[in-house]
């Protein structure tokens, strides 16, 4: 059983930034996918970055070039770096956890709102 939880969520301005961290209570070196999905009001959970089995990283489309993933895995510690947020970013952003033999893990999430 793995353990995900998220920090760093926020009220922020239009044009500003957060960084988002998610901790995890497992070693996410040993073959583990992390990835960030967000979850907007009445919207379906969708990706926003998640590294892949290629050891590439994909990207949403409409954060591309302002949202970076990045890991310390020596801290077993997976962030999102979010610049230039704009007001259609506000969402639930859930860290995810993926291995084919386990399946998905989800931490409970944290509130990013981007307002003026």
């Amino acid at each position: 059983q793995v353990q995900l939880a998220e920090s760093g969520g926020g009220l922020v301005q239009p044009g500003g930034s957060l960084r988002l961290s998610c901790e995890t209570s497992t070693n996410i070196a040993n073959n583990y996918y992390m990835g960030w999905y967000r979850q907007a009001p009445g919207e379906r959970r969708k990706v926003v970055a998640r590294y892949t089995a290629t050891n590439g990283i994909y990207y949403l489309d409409s954060v591309k070039g302002r949202f970076t993933i990045s890991r310390d895995d020596t801290k077993n510690t997976v962030y999102l770096q979010m610049n230039n947020l704009k007001p259609e970013d506000t969402a639930v952003y859930y860290c995810n956890a993926w291995r084919r033999s386990e399946g998905d893990y989800w931490g409970p999430g944290t509130q990013v709102t981007v307002s003026a």
